[in-house]
């Protein structure tokens, strides 16, 4: 069975402004997007599933979508703010949608296979999607205690340059399996290393070699089921913070916390660059170029 790539979406990058998802950065107009989709085809996978909202499809489908007619399967499914359990409404003030475990949940009527999880705004590296895609034909199957993956990066290869970003910062037991991933959401770089500076008054110093979550995961379907168990207990929590997220990492945190499964985790040598600040954009339109030079890419992705 070949695996399915999730791609996460929905989101406007308020941080970086715009549609970011649809901004080139190939030699040829190609979007990170672009990249992801053409890396994960060479590793097998055999259909991608956009996670977008309704109020850009048509410019999304025109844009990104229409590329790959031909080439891969494309389906949709749309994350929607009030698209909760029975019994919960949006809270006054709330005027984003919850994150990116209910973005991935918005897919369970569309996917069925083991699947890919990874942002829009990511480049992921044609290393990360042969191990993953590797892992998922071979492990992800939906028995008593499922086997998820998570592909870790170095945190030190993963900080902008240009203001704080956020990361799931993991800690790998033996045997390669995810122990514990705690998410923080104000890591910079330092000299010798990074801080997360979410408390000022209390940084946490990390060396910088520690493995991260840059949201490149593998699931199998038995994540849905999990998602809807755990969701109306997360909204009791927090559905009053009208900025609070429901993270993906924290879910797969309680699961192996819990016992429920193991979670391998897949070192790459790929590199990792993303999009978080406008400032961030020559420098990715650089990395791929030279990937492009040293022929990883080709120069025209999509004919």
């Amino acid at each position: 069975m070949n695996p399915t790539l999730v791609i996460l979406a929905a989101g406007m990058g308020s941080r970086y402004g715009g549609l970011k998802q649809v901004d080139p950065v190939g030699p040829s107009g190609e979007t990170i997007m672009d990249y992801s989709v053409f890396d994960a085809v060479r590793a097998g996978f055999d259909r991608v599933v956009f996670v977008i909202r309704r109020d850009f499809e048509e410019v999304f489908r025109t844009a990104i979508g229409s590329k790959y007619e031909g080439v891969v399967a494309v389906d949709y499914a749309f994350q929607d703010i009030n698209d909760l359990p029975p019994g919960f409404g949006v809270p006054p003030g709330r005027a984003k949608p919850w994150g990116t475990a209910h973005a991935i949940r918005a897919a369970r009527g569309v996917v069925t296979t083991p699947f890919a999880a990874i942002n829009a705004d990511d480049f992921y590296g044609r290393d990360a999607f042969q191990r993953l895609g590797v892992f998922l034909r071979a492990s992800c199957a939906a028995d008593a205690k499922p086997r998820f993956a998570m592909v870790g990066y170095r945190l030190d290869q993963t900080l902008s340059e240009h203001g704080s970003v956020a990361r799931g910062v993991c800690r790998v037991g033996a045997g390669g399996l995810l122990e514990t991933v705690t998410e923080m959401t104000k890591l910079v770089r330092v000299p010798g290393g990074a801080e997360n500076r979410e408390n000022p008054g209390h940084p946490i110093a990390l060396t910088g070699a520690e493995r991260v979550s840059m949201n490149l995961w593998g699931f199998s379907p038995a994540l849905f089921a999990a998602l809807e168990k755990r969701f109306p207990a997360w909204l009791e929590a927090h559905a009053q913070d009208t900025k609070a997220e429901w993270y993906i990492p924290f879910v797969v945190d309680e699961l192996v916390g819990e016992g429920k499964v193991e979670v391998e985790v897949l070192p790459t040598e790929s590199a990792w660059f993303g999009v978080t600040y406008r400032e961030d954009k020559p420098v990715v339109v650089a990395a791929v170029q030279a990937l492009v030079a040293k022929g990883e890419y080709p120069q025209k992705l999509w004919s």
